[in-house]
């Protein structure tokens, strides 16, 4: 079983209590059809678990399957430097069929960023170096294709569906409490 390879840091996309004693982190690619219905189960398992679960997004884009991902993962990390990383996230997904330059910056403007600077970000290599970083680790963490799923460093191979996803969730914040009781 993979596991993954490079630690969650303060550099990571993070929502969820810094303390949860589950963390998921997902390897994904905005115009994959795959992620974008796993979206709507992330969604779920976050709601279900808010306070045990910690959830982490990395870019993971196939720009030779999906030509607008990289533009997509650029739009992303626009709006994380105003703020806005997980609304254009939640944007991005839930419009996968207009991912095109002339919708991003629609999106952008829903969101009130700086148009400028997203649309300089669309025509440079600005955050190319972070997502690359993402890629990287997703390869050296066996990642080969999206979405990709870690459950407290190891690698979920189950369906990304929400009863699966949330057994194990739920085994691991059984075992952290019981652990976590123990010490006491």
């Amino acid at each position: 079983m993979s596991r993954l390879r490079v630690a969650v840091t303060e550099h990571d996309h993070v929502r969820g209590p810094a303390q949860a004693p589950v963390t998921l982190v997902e390897y994904g690619d905005f115009q994959c059809p795959f992620c974008g219905q796993a979206y709507w189960v992330l969604e779920s398992l976050e709601q279900r678990f808010r306070r045990d679960l910690r959830f982490v997004f990395r870019h993971f884009p196939m720009p030779e399957i999906h030509p607008y991902a990289l533009v997509a993962a650029k739009t992303a990390e626009d709006a994380a430097a105003e703020g806005r990383f997980w609304d254009m996230h939640g944007l991005l997904f839930r419009n996968q069929e207009h991912l095109a330059p002339p919708w991003l910056v629609r999106y952008g403007q829903q969101l009130d960023l700086d148009l400028d600077e997203l649309s300089a970000t669309l025509e440079t290599e600005r955050y190319d170096d972070r997502i690359r970083s993402d890629f990287m680790g997703g390869v050296r963490s066996g990642v080969n294709g999206t979405p990709c799923l870690f459950i407290n460093g190891q690698r979920f191979n189950g369906p990304v569906d929400f009863q699966p996803l949330a057994t194990v969730i739920e085994t691991m914040i059984d075992e952290a409490r019981r652990t976590a009781a123990a010490h006491r």
